[in-house]
């Protein structure tokens, strides 16, 4: 518990680093492929946060889902990648390959569905490789491209003010 937080604290500062020197991307391409990052820590509606995207015409196959927890007791199983605390190194990086995977995809959309700053979570938001990257107005600025102002339960008025917002930018 006392390294996890040590561990925490050293990732963030590295990642807050890099984050001096991002250079934001001027993307002019509709949106189809999504991958949205969740804490499932404090929000487990992921099944209905899938639906809305679904309802304003993304497909369900063009959705890839990376969910963190504190803690993956060894039995479970899940249909959708997962890690946590343990799948961070000291050196702020993952071995894990659907973590690796997951960020070296190309997005046309990132969502970074998460409002408490954790280090795992801004980790993989700052090593995604997506085009455009939305999150909470609560989490560093820095990270994401756009950001909505609400609570992570609020998921029906984080998708509705996206769509208001990616139709807007042509991004739809």
């Amino acid at each position: 518990m006392f390294l996890d937080k040590i561990k925490d604290f050293w990732t963030k500062k590295i990642v807050k680093k890099s984050l001096s020197n991002v250079k934001h991307n001027e993307s002019v391409s509709s949106i189809k492929k999504i991958g949205i990052i969740i804490d499932e820590t404090y929000f487990n509606e992921k099944d209905l946060l899938i639906n809305q995207l679904v309802l304003n015409g993304i497909y369900k196959e063009n959705i890839e889902i990376l969910a963190f927890r504190n803690r993956v007791k060894k039995n479970e199983s899940f249909n959708y990648a997962v890690f946590s605390y343990k799948d961070l190194s000291w050196n702020a990086t993952f071995e894990k390959t659907e973590i690796t995977d997951f960020t070296n995809s190309n997005f046309d959309l990132l969502i970074s569905y998460y409002d408490v700053e954790k280090a795992p979570l801004i980790l993989v938001t700052n090593l995604s490789k997506a085009n455009f990257k939305v999150g909470f107005a609560s989490v560093d600025k820095r990270l994401n491209h756009f950001m909505i102002d609400t609570n992570a339960e609020n998921y029906k008025v984080f998708i509705e003010e996206l769509f208001k917002y990616l139709k807007i930018l042509n991004k739809l």
